[in-house]
């Protein structure tokens, strides 16, 4: 048999120049740029998708895969077993062109007749953000043209595996756009094989190669027949710095007639690799890194102590890192996520808008670095990072910082515990030298001024903060007068949202953190402590949790008269038949719709109007400026409404609970005072407890307002945005309103710029092509970010990302554990939820999640309990959660995977501990 001097032409050649990804899947272009680039990939050839599209047209397929999909129920993996059978099916009795059949002999023959590995190559795998590793089939060690072509064939319908039909659904990748090219190769006999990791895929440093290796081929490892070898190389030296043997147990190799057998290892306890090859491997995975410039996860296979790459695909469940922050020095980045319980990511004009406004309020501090120069605050997973690495290296924060995060959330204390250890991460005095300490007395000195002053009449002070807030945001309101000119007012539009860059060193900073400070000091320095003392000379222990009943039924705080105001909505619905009768019958969606124009019964859109009037400018997410205001989408409000209305039980009623908090707060008081009489200097500690409660209770409520007052000002900044984005809509610059979201500030502050003097005729922006593609990347990248799963609560710049809540390994072992930030305790049964939008809790349901901000707040009147996977004592559904006598534990690692709707659990707010019934 004489072998070829050339494969057809309708083959491709692995060591072509390059191949097209439509042409020849994710793998297949990986395997022609390895291969090109000089490193050791088997010889092989391509068939291309064309040959795949040309079968299913020849036997009228898509039809036929069309009819079985319709219908079909991704989530029901019996259905989906069933409906990839059938396809499956379909193909087996499919018909090979002949032209086709003889291109394979002839490509088998130009291999040399020996046996060849067939793997598939999907067009929609192994990209940057999508991996699709393990979706379709490999046939090993097949020999002779019939077994290659029916390998092939096998290969085709492998697109349509169970597995393969459900990737493609959760990720949102049509099934009628995605084809399938297949890699014939020359069969390595491997001694051995394995993958290789570039990065370190279990904690994410990028400064680790990891390797598994087992004997024979690798298939025993990746279907899981065997414990690995594993090994870990750094990369900055290429030193092996860990080794564990596995028990490699099983073996797979060839057959002579083709296909392969299990069989039991004869040398299983031998290192399957040497620690050369080891160290070659991680040099060549490094390199291969530098070719696609990210993180690889490569397959290999060793054979006559010679290196084949059999595969290289993108490591796609590492944890982004900023684009501008070097490895080292290291430095340490706290989510703002775990602050604020928003764990989606922002939109590109919220990143700018919030890191603008933060980094302005440095201002305050004396901190006058340029903007693009500060190290403050990063961008990653399109998530904000607050650089804290300053204030861990200090000498005196080195040691408080994690004592300080246990009341914001214990997850990420623990982390810093361990964060700490770290000689990188040794104090370093000097670390916070741009906070030079005349900066910080001129701020700090008028702080504590003001902060006295609010404690001599806390009464008076809450409520000229609150009414300070009320007319900036009026005065704000007043100037939003739009001219009619498309230029003039989208510019005037975009110098109202640049203001916002001065709202915290101006106004926010001396106005709302001092009332916060203020309601703050007396909690922590005197009831908290007080009341651990007591707890500690009685024995009593329920003195430990005793202060947080002071907590309840707080006056001045805007999310609870937010809540208050809905309730007494529900009721005026309530006593008007005709609002009653349509919110009983309509869903959210529907009553939406017909508020928005103005279509509901009179007094339902008036008691309607009039909420969203002063609280219409929040929603979900609402720091992000880029995210949907109720007043845009009142799907939500309307669901809470028509849960209100099913509320019976006048017990439950917001006002009732709030007025029984603020008297159960009273009793604590009362307790309080009269158990540190029995003290030591207890006369002294009891006029203490006094001061302390009339002024944590008259200001602590306060902590909501900046954050309201800055919402609502966020609001009217992205409705005037809106408002020129249906404008642009309109003119045929944009595809919709909101598309100016995804822009950043600087972007619009230049598109401004551009427009200014724009008439009726004139040209549209020369900036405006690279914006709308700019606009696109983002909203692919936003909506692929939506559906990461697990985000770090912090992130070292060396990769390492600090996953887990708190006690996370304890609570794998005895049940669910995290930190009690509300007492008492409740049996319920569970309902996790994502999204509050639509979501309707029964009474006494325990609410499960990932954490809330206040659009979550609403259904707190119906939860029994609270879980959630972040927060601490001071975070918001904290805070709610004791104002409304809710049992919470926050900081539960994975409690929205580990616990599912419909159990039944206990939780004990006092203890941390969350029993499942």
């Amino acid at each position: 048999m004489t072998t070829p001097a050339a494969l057809p032409t309708s083959l491709i050649p692995l060591n072509a120049p390059a191949a097209a990804l439509e042409t020849v899947g994710g793998k297949g272009a990986n395997l022609v740029k390895l291969a090109h680039a000089g490193f050791h990939v088997p010889n092989g050839f391509l068939i291309p998708t064309a040959a795949y599209r040309a079968f299913v047209d020849l036997n009228q397929l898509d039809a036929a895969i069309s009819e079985i999909l319709r219908d079909l129920d991704f989530s029901d993996l019996q259905a989906l077993t069933a409906a990839s059978a059938a396809i499956r099916t379909q193909f087996a009795a499919g018909t090979v062109s002949q032209g086709l059949t003889a291109a394979l002999e002839i490509g088998w023959r130009w291999l040399g007749a020996s046996p060849v590995a067939v793997r598939s190559s999907a067009t929609a795998e192994d990209l940057p953000d999508l991996s699709f590793a393990g979706q379709q089939d490999t046939y090993l060690n097949v020999i002779g043209p019939e077994a290659l072509l029916k390998a092939v064939v096998d290969c085709w319908s492998s697109l349509w595996t169970a597995r393969a039909l459900g990737y493609r659904a959760r990720n949102a990748i049509p099934h009628g756009e995605v084809s399938l090219s297949v890699v014939v190769q020359t069969m390595v006999p491997s001694q051995a094989s394995g993958v290789m990791f570039t990065a370190n895929p279990l904690n994410g440093r990028r400064g680790e190669t990891v390797i598994d290796a087992t004997l024979g081929l690798g298939e025993a490892l990746v279907s899981g027949l065997v414990e690995p070898d594993h090994y870990v190389v750094d990369s900055s030296n290429n030193a092996l710095t860990h080794k564990y043997l596995g028990s490699k147990s099983v073996q797979i190799n060839g057959k002579s007639e083709g296909g392969v057998a299990t069989h039991e290892a004869e040398s299983a306890q031998i290192q399957a690799i040497p620690d050369e090859i080891i160290l070659k491997l991680a040099q060549i995975g490094q390199q291969i890194e530098a070719l696609y410039n990210f993180p690889q996860d490569i397959e290999w296979a060793v054979a006559q102590a010679e290196i084949y790459i059999l595969q290289a695909r993108p490591i796609t469940s590492l944890y982004p890192l900023p684009a501008n922050l070097p490895p080292e020095p290291l430095k340490t980045l706290l989510g703002l996520h775990v602050i604020q319980g928003m764990m989606e990511p922002f939109t590109p004009l919220g990143q700018t808008a919030i890191i603008e406004v933060l980094f302005g309020g440095g201002r305050a501090l004396g901190l006058k670095l340029p903007l693009a120069q500060q190290g403050a605050f990063y961008v990653a997973g399109e998530r904000i990072w607050i650089n804290v690495t300053p204030i861990v290296r200090n000498p005196r924060a080195h040691k408080v910082f994690p004592v300080v995060f246990k009341n914001l959330d214990p997850g990420v204390a623990q982390a810093f515990v361990e964060i700490l250890r770290d000689p990188r991460m040794a104090p370093q005095p000097g670390s916070m030298s741009l906070l030079k300490p005349w900066n910080v007395a001129r701020f700090a000195l008028p702080l504590l001024g003001r902060v006295l002053h609010f404690l001599r009449q806390p009464e008076k002070m809450a409520q000229t903060i609150l009414t300070i807030f009320d007319e900036r945001v009026a005065e704000t309101a007043a100037r939003r007068q739009p001219s009619g000119n498309l230029g003039a007012d989208f510019t005037q539009r975009v110098a109202l949202l640049l203001e916002a860059r001065n709202l915290f060193a101006d106004f926010v900073i001396p106005k709302g953190v001092t009332a916060v400070v203020a309601g703050m000091a007396p909690f922590f320095g005197i009831l908290q402590r007080f009341s651990k003392q007591v707890a500690a000379q009685t024995g009593d222990t329920r003195f430990d949790t005793l202060y947080l009943e002071i907590a309840r039924g707080l006056p001045n705080n805007v999310t609870i008269e937010m809540d208050l105001k809905l309730w007494q909505a529900a009721q005026s619905l309530r006593s008007d038949p005709a609002s009653a009768e349509i919110f009983e019958g309509l869903p959210p969606s529907e009553l939406a719709a017909r508020f928005l124009a103005g279509s509901l019964p009179s007094a339902a859109q008036k008691v309607i109007a009039d909420f969203m009037d002063r609280y219409g400018m929040r929603g979900l997410g609402e720091i992000d400026m880029g995210r949907p205001r109720w007043c845009e989408n009142p799907e939500h409000i309307m669901g809470v409404l028509q849960s209100y209305l099913q509320i019976d039980d006048p017990a439950l009623a917001p006002d009732v609970v709030f007025a029984r908090g603020a008297e159960v707060a009273q009793s604590a008081a009362e307790e309080l005072e009269s158990a540190v009489r029995q003290l030591p200097h207890g006369h002294f500690k009891a006029r203490m407890v006094r001061f302390g409660v009339r002024r944590y209770r008259a200001l602590a409520g306060l902590r909501e307002a900046p954050k309201f007052f800055a919402v609502r000002m966020m609001g009217m900044m992205r409705a005037g945005l809106l408002a020129s984005g249906e404008e642009m809509a309109a003119a045929g610059w944009l595809d919709q309103a909101d598309d100016l979201v995804y822009l950043k500030m600087a972007e619009l502050e230049e598109l401004a710029a551009e427009l200014e003097g724009w008439q009726v005729g004139d040209f549209p922006p020369t900036s405006l092509p690279a914006l709308q593609t700019a606009i696109r990347e983002r909203q692919a990248l936003r909506q692929r970010e939506l559906r990461r799963k697990q985000i770090p609560r912090v992130l070292l710049s060396d990769g390492t990302a600090y996953y887990e809540g708190v006690r996370a390994a304890e609570g794998a072992a005895s049940g669910l554990v995290g930190d009690p930030v509300s007492p008492g305790v409740v049996e319920g049964v569970v309902r996790v939820v994502f999204d509050p939008l639509g979501t309707h809790l029964e009474p006494g349901e325990i609410l499960v999640c990932p954490g809330t901000d206040p659009a979550w707040t609403p259904l707190f009147l119906a939860a029994g309990g609270l879980v959630m996977e972040t927060g601490g004592m001071m975070t918001h559904g904290s805070v709610v959660a004791r104002e409304y006598g809710i049992p919470a534990v926050v900081g539960v690692h994975d409690a929205t995977r580990r616990l599912q709707t419909g159990q039944r659990i206990r939780v004990n707010g006092s203890s941390g501990a969350i029993e499942i019934l």
